[in-house]
């Protein structure tokens, strides 16, 4: 059998390899290594677990597991095994409860035209900040809105920027966050008149 250290199985033990273990032994075992560990095991499930009624259920599944594996083989670390046993039995329990089964949803199609659509209003804000923020480029100083835009629009390192605008780092750095106050200023601050200058 393959050694998981992370468990604690298998370290080597002679008495362990190769051996039958025999189900006196696991309760033995059980009762003298695992159950000494149930108000740190509580402890863990009731800060890692939000619903209090569950807590009993998924101590009991822990124990299961546990006995389980011992039949086949008995961990060297109990407190190592059954909190590891503990985690990823919350973890399933997780990714289970985010999944939606199948037969809750009546119609797929709709269930995505609903969530992909953003409702009246929501798409007119979205318009109007949109507007809001281009007449804000618009009235930036030339090299500042084109600085601006390089660095996050297109994601260009000051470096980048500075070498094909032919400045320096520094002044890059001036525009990128004299565009950024501006527009900040404009979009946030007192609304200045945004009209296009003619």
């Amino acid at each position: 059998m393959p050694e998981n250290t992370e468990l604690g199985l298998g370290d080597g033990d002679p008495r362990i390899q190769g051996a039958v273990i025999t189900a006196p032994e696991v309760d033995a075992w059980f009762e003298r290594e695992v159950l000494p560990l149930e108000a740190a095991l509580m402890q863990f499930l009731q800060h890692n677990w939000r619903n209090e009624s569950d807590i009993a259920d998924i101590r009991q599944d822990i124990y299961v597991r546990v006995y389980k594996a011992a039949l086949r083989e008995i961990p060297t670390s109990a407190k190592s095994f059954v909190f590891a046993s503990a985690r990823n039995l919350l973890i399933n329990k997780m990714r289970d409860a985010q999944v939606v089964p199948f037969e809750v949803v009546a119609d797929v199609e709709a269930l995505g035209t609903a969530i992909d659509e953003p409702s009246p209003d929501s798409a007119i804000i979205a318009r109007e900040e949109l507007k809001r923020l281009q007449l804000a480029l618009d009235r930036l100083p030339p090299r500042c809105r084109e600085a601006f835009v390089m660095r996050q629009v297109d994601g260009l390192s000051h470096r980048e920027i500075a070498i094909r605008m032919g400045l320096t780092e520094r002044t890059v750095r001036y525009h990128v966050k004299e565009g950024l106050r501006i527009l900040a200023n404009a979009l946030y601050g007192e609304q200045p008149d945004m009209r296009r200058p003619s």
